[in-house]
């Protein structure tokens, strides 16, 4: 395995596939790639002699959109055991070998040795090295750090800035937020993404204890907030948390986004499993989105919520379960790529111009074999990813 070298890239990149998911089967299996945005659509596409253009052969592979992933730890999660249990940052090749082409950064407990200006400079790093990248402002706790001492500001001037996350409710580590400071610090992201013109979604850690979603379903009904702009995740961590979910998805209809645990343990659900779940129980699948929580700690606790032990989560589960979605015919191809791309596109409020493939769109795509197993990743036209 191997990462591109595109320091000499052309202007122009033109790719020649075998089959092509936009995310629905399309007859086009070529690929015009111009300014990092996707030029033309076809077969046999011909570009004048003498233009700048690269030609990739790929007719062995599958052209996808490029995988979303809304919550990663890229500067290392952890911490929980002392500073020895700090979790590392990830890597532009560890992201992109996935297939994973844009992520959006996340802090967690550790808001004191890692910090909002921590986390935008590594943001900033991992598009430097071709992986578009966003950010949530805040941390589990409440009043949220920040990076110019208000989230509204935050989202207004700094164009990283997507939301506020990830919030925690209901786990023993939060800030155990009032819920009129929930319903605060809601609106405030909504007035601050309105200015800006992002979407400002308020990503919420949902932990393991008895109130589960229900600062969440008060939120919804007591205010005029809408569905979309409160995503919480990590609701497979346990089979009553799941059961409540699907309920909360289907009577708000809101989006709810699943973990890719590594071992979800007794009481948890893998992504593969909690999707079957979720639409066993008549929840939308366009309400279904999976992240990684990479690089994130997988803290082990006991029944006084002292720390035993704990374990580095990883993003190769969340292809993991992808994968298996499709080969046991859980969700056909075209209707999986929406867990892990267009649903993700949408709910961050990028689906104008990631999440599918199509003209005008961010030159984003994954090339897969037929094992679904990412060879090449291109972001914005450049390959940041091949394996060889």
């Amino acid at each position: 395995m191997m990462a591109c070298n595109d320091q000499d890239a052309r202007l122009m990149t033109l790719l020649r596939v075998g089959r092509l998911y936009a995310p629905e089967s399309r007859e086009e299996v070529d690929i015009l790639i111009a300014d990092g945005r996707i030029a033309a659509l076809g077969r046999d596409l011909a570009v004048p002699e003498g233009w700048p253009v690269r030609l990739v052969e790929a007719r062995d592979l599958t052209a996808v959109p490029a995988f979303i992933d809304q919550h990663v730890h890229v500067t290392g999660g952890g911490g929980e055991g002392g500073c020895v249990t700090r979790c590392p940052e990830i890597t532009a090749a560890e992201i992109a070998a996935m297939g994973i082409g844009t992520v959006v950064g996340v802090l967690g407990t550790d808001s004191l040795s890692r910090s909002p200006a921590d986390l935008l400079a590594k943001v900033r790093s991992l598009c430097a090295e071709g992986i578009a990248a966003y950010m949530y402002t805040g941390a589990y706790r409440v009043p949220p750090p920040t990076l110019t001492g208000d989230v509204q500001r935050d989202l207004a001037w700094i164009p990283e800035v997507i939301g506020l996350g990830e919030l925690a409710i209901s786990d023993h580590r939060s800030s155990q937020p009032r819920q009129d400071e929930i319903e605060r610090l809601v609106s405030e992201v909504r007035v601050g993404a309105m200015l800006a013109g992002k979407r400002g979604i308020c990503h919420f850690h949902v932990g393991d204890g008895d109130r589960g979603l229900e600062p969440l379903r008060r939120l919804l009904s007591e205010t005029e907030i809408p569905a979309d702009q409160v995503i919480p995740t990590h609701v497979n961590r346990h089979r009553e948390l799941l059961d409540e979910a699907a309920d909360y998805a289907r009577t708000f209809g809101a989006s709810i986004d699943l973990t890719a645990f590594e071992d979800p343990g007794e009481e948890g659900l893998s992504a593969f499993d909690a999707v079957a779940v979720l639409l066993e129980r008549g929840v939308p699948r366009e309400r279904i989105t999976i992240s990684s929580d990479c690089n994130g700690s997988l803290p082990e606790f006991d029944a006084q919520g002292g720390y035993v032990g704990m374990r580095v989560a990883r993003n190769t589960t969340l292809i993991a379960d992808w994968q298996r979605l499709v080969r046991e015919e859980i969700l056909p191809l075209e209707h999986a790529l929406d867990l892990i791309a267009g649903n993700v596109a949408r709910v961050l409020g990028l689906q104008s111009h990631k999440g599918r493939l199509a003209v005008g769109f961010d030159a984003d795509v994954t090339l897969l074999d037929s094992e679904l197993q990412p060879r090449k990743t291109f972001v914005a036209g450049r390959c940041v990813y091949s394996e060889e």
